[in-house]
């Protein structure tokens, strides 16, 4: 059974930084892409950043992330990483991990990161 452990959030002041990590368990097949994505109260799930692994780790990210968030792998851990700097109040969301892998899709139950002076 596939299992995706999260951690890493929690409050932060706006400027500050925090890192997510995920570690996935139980696949029987090779991983082929890992990333997180942020939902906030009253929004839709949203991509925040993937790495496909088959692809030379092939890095994607909103936008709205780009050049502040950082996602990375420890591959013989299974686990990815997002880097978060100069956090920003509308980065405050649940941030849930997200693993493809033997044609399904996986997802963590989710981390709340909050932004808030």
């Amino acid at each position: 059974q596939v299992q995706l452990e999260e951690s890493g959030g929690g409050l932060v002041q706006p400027g500050g930084s925090l890192r997510l990590s995920c570690a996935a368990s139980g696949s029987r097949f090779p991983l082929y892409v890992m990333g997180w994505y942020r939902q906030a109260p009253g929004d839709q799930r949203e991509l925040v950043a993937t790495m496909i692994f088959t692809i030379g780790e092939r890095t994607n990210y909103a936008d709205s992330v780009k050049g502040r968030f950082t996602i990375s792998r420890n591959s013989a851990k299974n686990t990815v990483y997002l880097q978060m700097n100069n956090l920003r109040s509308d980065d405050t969301a649940v941030y849930y991990c997200k693993l493809v892998t033997g044609g399904a899709s996986y997802w963590g139950q989710g981390t709340q990161v909050t932004v808030s002076s």
